[in-house]
């Protein structure tokens, strides 16, 4: 649930914004968003799986996002209604409506406490936040904010209008497109996990390649993505990684991939564009998963993947083969007793 000043924003304004039909009362003011159970008359909400209707006919919201196309549906009276194509959507960009009256960036500028090398570039209107270091060469773009306890390494380079959380490491010439969101305690440009064993011994590859990130790419909290051994690893446009997720050296992944929490890609990996990887999903190295392909929750995937292939289980298979599989196993010991009582019998 998110709340703001107790002015609040008009309907008519928040409709408006989201470019969509008001019906009912404009003049109330909405001072935050929530859920259809949750919601006050203070609050916006949205309304979009038919699953939830009981939900939209009991709520309190004083204002509800929803679709054209609610024939036979049971709307709450009272309310204020703004019909928009497509409510979720609708819905995010009422948050960022809220959402830039809570945030507070530190102020355009460098901290006193930062300590910032004579030879950066800073752009105009950019934050640096106290305790943040940014090292030689690097350049930080028009309106980017570095907030505190941030490492810039030397020669990196950050677009314009990013956002860069606490306590984030961007190591020597990682590269940062427009608009891209670091989450705190992400680590980008680590050294990748590269050995070459000799005689018993494993001796350390030197990584002297970086890392990229094209622009509106999101990478959660505490992610690491390594730097190349040589050339570069990459993360394409628009894609949006989830918190705690390990990206190896020389990977590729490709514009507006969904990476979900705890996935841990290997090694030169390439990845197509959109491209889903669920909850803790394992890719090996050293594969290619086409455009559009759906990794499912904690499948190990071992070997290429077909564009548009939706795969699941360990090690990966087709989804329906895999549900197959998991409906023979929970009779296995079904099975097991009918077999015991044949070889009892005939044998």
């Amino acid at each position: 649930m998110t709340s703001a000043a107790a002015t609040g924003i008009p309907a008519s304004e928040i409709a408006q914004a989201v470019r969509g039909l008001i019906e009912g009362d404009g003049t109330i003011r909405i001072e935050g968003a929530a859920g259809l159970e949750e919601a006050t008359e203070r609050h916006i909400s949205f309304f979009h799986n038919p699953k939830y209707s009981i939900h939209l006919e009991k709520t309190k919201a004083g204002a509800i996002l929803l679709s054209n196309n609610t024939n036979g549906l049971l709307l709450p009276s009272g309310k204020t209604l703004i019909r928009v194509p497509n409510p979720p959507m609708a819905f995010a960009q009422v948050l960022a409506l809220f959402e830039r009256r809570q945030l507070h960036h530190p102020a355009p500028g460098i901290h006193p406490q930062a300590v910032v090398s004579p030879q950066a570039n800073i752009g105009p209107g950019a934050a640096i936040g106290p305790l943040t270091v940014v090292e030689e060469g690097a350049h930080i773009g028009a309106g980017s904010v570095l907030y505190s306890g941030c490492y810039i390494g030397a020669r990196v380079r950050i677009g314009e209008n990013c956002l860069v959380y606490p306590n984030v490491v961007l190591r020597e010439d990682t590269q940062l497109g427009a608009r891209v969101v670091v989450q705190p305690g992400a680590v980008l440009g680590s050294d990748g996990y590269g050995f070459a064993t000799q005689g018993g011994t494993h001796h350390k590859i030197p990584q002297i390649g970086k890392v990229v990130v094209e622009d509106d790419v999101e990478i959660g909290a505490n992610v690491t993505i390594d730097r190349a051994t040589t050339g570069e690893t990459r993360i394409g446009a628009g894609t949006k990684i989830d918190n705690l997720v390990h990206i190896a050296h020389n990977v590729h992944i490709g514009k507006n991939c969904l990476i979900v929490a705890q996935v841990g890609i290997s090694g030169s990996t390439r990845i197509g564009d959109q491209v889903t990887l669920a909850g803790q999903a394992g890719i090996v190295g050293h594969i290619t998963i086409g455009d559009g392909a759906v990794i499912g929750a904690q499948a190990g995937v071992i070997g290429d993947v077909e564009p548009g292939a939706v795969l699941w289980g360990t090690p990966a298979r087709p989804h329906r083969e895999t549900m197959k599989l998991q409906a023979i196993f929970g009779k296995l010991p079904e099975i097991y007793d009918a077999l015991k009582a044949l070889k009892k019998k005939f044998l």
